[in-house]
């Protein structure tokens, strides 16, 4: 918007003033943006600079008024203590003072002057009876008659004086008494201070500069480090991680985590990989299976009844085994990403495990299973109700499958610390004590050749722990071989 010109003085300042503050707030913003888009090093360097030199500046002005008012007040002082000799001199002389004994007294003023002072003497009118001076113009000063002291500081573009005035009363005699002092002295030291506080502050800028370039790169280089190694995974894959950080402080904490979160997550990708190989290879087999069959089927087996019943019994077997393990699947990924909506409710856990072991003992006539729950009565904790049966049912599936020649399954539960507990134990074939770490990992089975005939697929005690741990809760497998096995569930009664 163009704002028009005026003719009257005050709007025209006041229009001047308007445009200055648009001017000032339109290149707000392109300031702004310029110190974003700085790097972090520069940030700090201009930022280190900018507080040192704002401390030095402070501390240095502050040094120059403290010295400047304290050579002030030492000149001051010094005209002080001369009007007082001069003072208590002709007051001595008493009756006799006059202007001739003032003449005579002369010598005494000599010696009272100081270095750049001049001192003179008035009579009653103002008029100069006795002059003496040290290098300093007597016409720089206009005599002056004064009735009480008083003291000036006179200024002008070459000369810097102080004034000190009194008046000089006796019986006979009024008049009045100046002592000029020339300050030449004090100015050359307040210029060579303020020339000395001007180098300190370039000097300044220059060291806190330089520092700050040394600090900023100490700063920054695990920052950099972080950063060459997160180009480095991008480039070069998952394992690359941080290193040569070991300052212990919060970004060597920052790089340790960044490490840790690395091995996680190539970890969790390893775990993918082998979890897609796995599963397929494990659909493959099936469908081999039945391919291998139907093509045996459409080559000679429909004219013959024997191979035809063969050939649909072990497709129809794989079909189901295809069934359960995408059952499976389906419910690790619902145990790994469960469904909000799903409705917790307390249940209770003697109950819940009771009914299941009994129900599952059903279907199972040639085992035995032992119930000791007695110590989980009136436990409760908050769940889906079906999770906490699932878990169970995938515990005893895995102890029936195993438990060898003994056919017995035991199933106890406690309340231990704080937790609901129950315990399957079987004494069964066992487990390898070197296979006890990856019994949970996704088709993950110990013997897979007696496994496949048991028709597990691996992913039974994957479920389990997923859901388990969607309730806070823990699993826990201890096992001998060819002694039995025994796995621990824990749930926090909270």
């Amino acid at each position: 918007m163009r704002i028009p010109a005026s003719s009257d003085p005050e709007e025209e300042k006041l229009i001047h003033t308007v445009r200055g503050i648009g001017l000032c707030i339109a290149m707000r913003k392109p300031i702004r943006d310029f110190f974003v888009r700085l790097p972090i090093r520069w940030k700090m360097i201009f930022w280190s600079s900018t507080f040192i030199f704002f401390l030095f500046a402070f501390y240095t002005l502050a040094q120059y008024m403290v010295l400047k008012n304290w050579m002030l007040k030492h000149e001051t002082d010094l005209i002080q203590k001369s009007m007082g000799q001069l003072q208590d001199y002709f007051l001595e002389k008493g009756e006799v003072l006059n202007e001739r004994e003032i003449l005579k007294s002369r010598s005494f003023v000599k010696q009272v002057n100081q270095k750049d002072q001049f001192i003179r003497i008035l009579n009653e009118e103002g008029a100069p009876i006795l002059t003496v001076t040290d290098q300093v113009p007597t016409e720089w000063v206009v005599p002056k008659k004064v009735s009480r002291r008083e003291m000036t500081d006179q200024r002008d573009a070459n000369e810097h004086l102080i004034i000190l005035r009194s008046p000089l009363i006796t019986d006979h005699f009024q008049g009045t008494i100046e002592i000029i002092g020339y300050l030449e002295t004090f100015d050359e030291v307040n210029e060579e201070l303020i020339i000395v506080m001007f180098v300190g502050c370039v000097l300044s800028i220059l060291f806190s500069a330089l520092g700050g370039t040394f600090i900023a790169g100490r700063f920054l280089a695990p920052v950099r480090a972080l950063s060459v190694a997160i180009q480095n995974v991008k480039q070069k894959g998952l394992h690359e991680r941080v290193h040569h950080i070991e300052n212990g402080d919060e970004l060597a904490h920052l790089a340790a985590l960044f490490n840790d979160m690395m091995n996680q997550l190539e970890r969790v990708f390893l775990q993918q990989k082998q979890f897609l190989e796995d599963a397929s290879h494990e659909l493959r087999t099936p469908v081999t299976i039945l391919e291998g069959h139907l093509s045996m089927l459409n080559r000679w087996g429909k004219a013959n009844p024997d191979v035809l019943e063969e050939s649909l019994q072990a497709s129809l077997q794989e079909v189901k085994r295809l069934r359960g393990m995408v059952q499976e699947l389906t419910m690790l990924i619902r145990a790994e990403t469960p469904d909000i909506q799903e409705k917790r409710e307390l249940i209770h856990v003697e109950e819940v495990a009771e009914q299941t072991v009994k129900s599952f003992a059903s279907a199972h006539p040639q085992f035995q299973f032992q119930l000791d729950l007695e110590r989980l009565s009136g436990i409760r904790i908050e769940m889906v109700g079906l999770h906490l049966e699932q878990i169970l049912l995938i515990v005893l599936d895995n102890a029936i499958k195993y438990t060898g020649e003994h056919r017995s399954v035991e199933v106890k539960g406690a309340v231990l610390d704080g937790w609901a507990e129950v315990t399957i134990a079987d004494r069964g074939i066992g487990i390898p004590e070197d296979e006890l770490p990856y019994v949970f990992d996704r088709f993950y089975r110990v013997d897979k050749a007696r496994s496949r005939k048991r028709g597990g697929s691996g992913l039974g005690l994957s479920i389990a722990k997923r859901l388990t741990e969607m309730y806070r809760g823990h699993i826990r497998i201890a096992s001998n071989e060819n002694e039995g096995t025994t796995v621990t569930i824990r749930f926090p009664l909270d």
